[in-house]
């Protein structure tokens, strides 16, 4: 694929342990990565730490939770890096308490981030992709929005709510060549899984026949597989991708 024709991804809280597996595997795989970033600090961070491993992958503000601050960055994306071919909606946060505990910010917050900016972003990058008849965009799920988590009725109901997303939006547009695909790991090896002490870590591993954990390289090739020319036919899917922990 020659630079001119490099198609561009755009990955949403790109600094976290998912994000940033992707980004690099996405740049490896010869995709013009862009990443989102919510901390200035953290990604002040990430971005050193990149270009310290070779990586030139640019970041941008926005809060994808907030319907402007979306429209506002992909603007800023598309004038300065090109049109967006690729969305990964990959930003997500936890709130877990039980729902006679739980506090209506921690509902909202968890919605706003998981499942609104889901809407947010796609509203923003979709009339792009129809008028180019090229799209593909890959909304990060969890094994938890398929079966339900205790302790975790906003995340999971946010999480499910990606699923009849993807379906109904990849019929509205298979015909202009744009695929919409889930994505939905079980338990990663990220930062956030691996601060779990080690005793309730140990209680998760035991659940999955595979015995250990995924790797964050094992979704992002997953991701990478999802943006290239070559999944055409693959429209409305979800993938699971969770070690035989829940399987139907």
């Amino acid at each position: 694929m020659s630079n001119s024709k490099k198609r561009t991804v755009l990955v949403t809280g790109a600094t976290g342990g998912l994000g940033t597996a992707m980004c690099k595997k996405l740049y490896n795989d010869g995709f013009n990565v862009v990443g989102n970033y919510h901390t200035k600090e953290k990604a002040d961070k990430w971005m050193e730490q990149m270009k310290s491993e070779g990586f030139n992958i640019k970041l941008f503000y926005g809060d994808v939770a907030d319907f402007d601050s979306s429209a506002e960055m992909i603007k800023k994306i598309e004038a300065e890096v090109g049109t967006i071919d690729t969305l990964v909606n990959n930003a997500g946060i936890t709130r877990d308490s039980r729902l006679v505990n739980m506090k209506k910010e921690d509902w909202y917050a968890v919605i706003n981030t998981n499942l609104n900016s889901v809407f947010n972003c796609t509203k923003n990058v979709l009339d792009g992709m129809i008028e180019r008849k090229f799209g593909r965009i890959i909304n990060i799920s969890s094994v938890n929005g398929q079966r339900g988590q205790f302790g975790q009725t906003n995340y999971s109901a946010a999480k499910s709510g990606m699923h009849g997303f993807t379906k109904s939006l990849a019929m509205e547009v298979a015909k202009y060549g744009v695929t919409v695909n889930t994505i939905s790991p079980g338990y990663i090896g990220t930062d956030m899984v691996m601060a779990v002490p080690e005793k309730v870590l140990n209680q998760i591993v035991a659940q999955v026949p595979m015995g250990r954990l995924g790797g964050t390289h094992e979704v992002a090739h997953l991701v990478s597989f999802l943006a290239s020319e070559e999944t055409s036919f693959i429209t409305g899917a979800n993938y699971s991708i969770n070690g035989g922990q829940h399987v139907y």
